[in-house]
């Protein structure tokens, strides 16, 4: 089989334009609309990249558009090459007048409220000429291919993009100061037994994976922990643990303010270990973009690599004493 080798003197822009509208909006009708063009003639310019590669883009349900493999891998080339080309123009047409650039920037959803006010605060004060903009879908794992740069929340993964650890996870028992303090005397099997269990939902995890691992870390016999409600964020269960009820299992580092403010309190430090961590992934490619480095590392100074953000000393209510 005879491999293809496109000739860019033959790129078919207007078609590629087409498909990342259409991957954009989910819908032929939508991306018409948007690009001012009849729908027919965006149906052309999508079939006439799918015959030239030949492998279809999308698969077509009645009810639903959805990328096929081989239009998840087109779509970022054909997003990022377009943005360089917008930024390119733009610093050329706007020569001698300050210069602006919009980052689009993919934080979780916790790390968003918890920790994006400060740092994106900082981050204008010292370089004005950045504007962010942020997406914060919920989820674990990779990030959506239509942001600049991204933190997730993940195992160490494989792949070409570079991926640089911000810090380590690890979930501890935390609660409201008067639960605790009810609760004086216990070891930390009775404790979890006799309170609320608050859990957060990891997608393409098993419900209540953090504290089964926790359990199982521990070394704590016959403790079910199949029970309790489960949250979105942790900064939803937090919230419910504020009120004065509950055990949230959650990464100190998000709540350090709760923390320091004594709203919180740790009973108990043994944690989970199950690999995760906060990594911030940038693509090979965009290492080359001003913009993107200056971000990538100033945030990696601001969190210091593979560290974590600066938590204030937690008191420790022992049961024991």
């Amino acid at each position: 089989m005879n491999r293809l080798k496109m000739d860019r003197r033959w790129l078919p822009l207007n078609a590629l334009r087409a498909f990342e509208a259409v991957a954009k909006h989910g819908s032929f009708t939508a991306a018409a609309n948007a690009l001012l063009i009849s729908q027919s003639a965006l149906s052309r310019h999508v079939q006439g990249i799918e015959k030239l590669i030949g492998t279809q883009l999308f698969e077509r349900r009645p009810h639903a558009l959805v990328l096929t493999e081989a239009g998840q891998s087109l779509l970022p080339a054909v997003t990022r090459s377009f943005d360089r080309l917008e930024h390119a123009l733009d610093d050329i047409g706007n020569a001698g007048l300050p210069a602006r650039r919009t980052l689009r920037v993919h934080l979780p959803p916790s790390f968003a409220s918890q920790l994006a006010v400060p740092i994106l605060r900082d981050f204008r004060r010292d370089c004005p000429e950045l504007d962010i903009d942020i997406v914060s879908p919920y989820g674990v794992g990779s990030s959506p291919n239509d942001v600049d740069v991204a933190v997730v929340y993940s195992k160490p993964t494989g792949g070409d993009a570079v991926s640089d650890l911000l810090w380590p996870i690890r979930p501890t028992i935390y609660c409201y100061p008067d639960l605790a303090k009810q609760h004086a005397g216990k070891d930390l099997a009775a404790f979890i037994t006799a309170n609320e269990i608050v859990h957060v939902r990891l997608a393409d995890l098993p419900r209540y994976h953090l504290w089964t691992e926790f359990i199982r870390q521990a070394g704590i016999p016959k403790t079910n922990v199949e029970r309790g409600l489960v949250f979105d964020t942790a900064t939803l269960a937090i919230q419910y643990a504020l009120s004065g009820e509950g055990l949230a299992l959650v990464d100190g580092n998000l709540f350090a303010d709760e923390i320091r403010d004594g709203r919180l309190v740790r009973p108990f430090d043994a944690s989970v270990d199950d690999g995760y961590g906060y990594y911030l992934i940038t693509q090979p490619d965009d290492l080359g973009d001003a913009a993107i480095v200056l971000f990538r590392s100033w945030l990696i100074r601001r969190l210091g690599a593979g560290s974590a953000p600066d938590v204030p000393a937690v008191r420790l209510v022992h049961a024991n004493g």
